[in-house]
């Protein structure tokens, strides 16, 4: 099973347990007709289209097939690529094509921060043209000021700068509104199926939206507080019937009114839906950068889902746990014979803890107490002022030197350098139940140090306190984050406090 279907499968566990359903409504508390109406009012899949809902038992658990996330439009890139040609070539730049790829390179890069290759549902050419003219000129400019200085006898002249950059802005513009025309002509043919999420005001705007004399969104559920007198769009009132919703209409749209629930909108991430604010409020709020509009509403897109750890953060492992474990081998075989004069044989501590995606592992240590059995192994939470530690094992475990044999789990893969402590599988039940979001924090690789361990978040503290800023570091993770948790852990082994 692939990362994204294990993500997923997980995900959708977790949100069977924690969602928490709309202001007065629960499993089984649906108008009756509900998935009658859904499927009867939604537009039906495209021909051939997969479908992507299981169910069991009619109104049982429903597993829905991941999908990706939308990508930027292949369409849009294509008209500003071509755009970027012609823009060359009435240049002059035909024999040095590096300066054409840079060129494409810079405007596909900030057009894609503005927001160009994520179109709203209305959005057509003339709405984009003030950006992509701007960022058009940007590129150009960059460009122009890079070969006069790498080669001052091919400088562009001011007039030839000009006449490109306006050559490449109108074929752009001219691809782009072909674009955006077959799509407002697809979309006014079959109504994007649309979720709506958020408080009561959910059931004006999808009102709103059916009334609407040429509609390009179609709403087909409605996550939120049921209406005082019951509506045509149906009120979803569990994370099953969302599921379900989102499989039989192909949903890959979905509107956020207010503040939608954070596990509502990881459901929808996971499934593939973009994700807008719509700005119910009224007159007189102003509009956020990158606002477009819907039916009259402000619109604007939602920062996609917390980026989730790849290639670089395991490179980033084997970099420097392959050659600690090399360099650290004498300190390692000194804990080691330590460990073995002082408490016997048995110098390594296996254990079985919870990693991503709730997989089990076995974890190393060195031996710094030998419990009495294993019961006693897995159920017990400290045993940091335990008589019967002795002197090698309450320095081993002061200094965390007890934790070095780690650097194998790190190179076989069951952890990383920088995550949320692994815990055994007693204690992830036990604090799942207790702790509201305790099992999100194994979303990412478990670590040898974390956020919560540099927080001071050590041995006997608050685990509502561990999981909050495990969870901050999934959520926002970064390769800069990790090597900044990593320079902390290194100064705080001069100040060591165990655990």
């Amino acid at each position: 099973m692939s990362v994204e279907n294990d993500l997923v499968r997980v995900e959708n566990d977790l949100l069977r347990g924690e969602l928490p359903p709309p202001d007065g409504a629960g499993p089984g508390s649906g108008t009756p007709g509900t998935e009658r109406r859904v499927r009867a009012e939604a537009p039906r899949p495209a021909p051939g289209a997969e479908q992507r809902v299981v169910a069991q038992g009619g109104a049982g658990p429903v597993a829905l097939t991941p999908r990706r996330a939308p990508h930027p439009s292949l369409a849009l890139v294509t008209a500003d690529l071509l755009g970027v040609l012609v823009g060359g070539l009435v240049a002059g730049m035909g024999r040095g094509w590096e300066w054409g790829v840079l060129t494409g390179v810079l405007l596909a890069l900030t057009a894609r921060s503005a927001g160009l290759y994520r179109p709203g549902p209305e959005t057509g050419v003339l709405d984009e043209v003030p950006a992509l003219c701007a960022r058009t000129a940007l590129a150009w400019a960059v460009v122009a000021a890079l070969l006069a200085a790498v080669r001052p006898a091919a400088a562009l002249p001011l007039s030839a700068l000009v006449t490109a950059w306006a050559a490449q802005s109108l074929v752009a513009a001219s691809g782009r509104g072909l674009v955006h025309g077959r799509r407002r002509a697809r979309r006014r043919a079959r109504p994007a199926a649309a979720l709506l999420i958020g408080d009561a005001r959910t059931h004006t705007v999808a009102a709103v939206l059916r009334r609407c004399e040429r509609p390009v969104v179609l709403p087909v559920g409605i996550v939120g507080p049921r209406a005082g007198t019951p509506g045509d769009v149906p009120v979803l009132g569990s994370a099953d019937e969302v599921r379900r919703a989102l499989g039989e209409h192909d949903v890959r749209l979905a509107l956020c009114v207010g503040e939608p629930s954070a596990a509502y909108l990881r459901l929808l991430r996971a499934h593939g839906c973009a994700l807008w604010r719509l700005d119910a409020r009224g007159p007189g709020h102003g509009a956020a950068p990158g606002t477009t509009g819907l039916a009259g509403y402000p619109l604007t897109p939602l920062p996609p889902g917390p980026r989730r750890p790849g290639a670089g953060k395991r490179a980033l492992d084997l970099a420097l746990a392959g050659p600690a474990l090399v360099l650290l081998s004498p300190l390692l075989l000194a804990c080691a014979l330590a460990v073995r004069l002082s408490d016997g044989p048995g110098v390594l501590f296996r254990q079985e803890r919870v990693g991503q995606y709730g997989k089990t592992f076995t974890l190393l240590k060195f031996r710094s107490l030998r419990p009495c059995d294993d019961r006693e192994a897995a159920t017990r939470w400290n045993v940091a002022h335990d008589d019967r530690m002795s002197r090698v094992g309450r320095f081993l475990r002061r200094s965390s030197l007890d934790e070095l044999p780690q650097l194998w789990n790190i190179l076989r893969g069951d952890m990383s350098l920088v995550g949320p402590r692994p815990e055994r599988p007693f204690f992830v039940a036990e604090f799942g139940r207790t702790y509201a979001g305790y099992r999100h924090r194994h979303r990412a690789p478990v670590g040898l140090t974390g956020l919560a361990q540099i927080s001071g978040l050590r041995g006997d503290t608050s685990i509502e306190d561990r999981s909050r800023h495990d969870n901050y570091y999934v959520d926002h993770w970064s390769f800069w984050l990790d090597v900044r948790i990593l320079a902390r852990t290194a100064l705080s082994l001069v100040r060591p406090s165990g655990s």
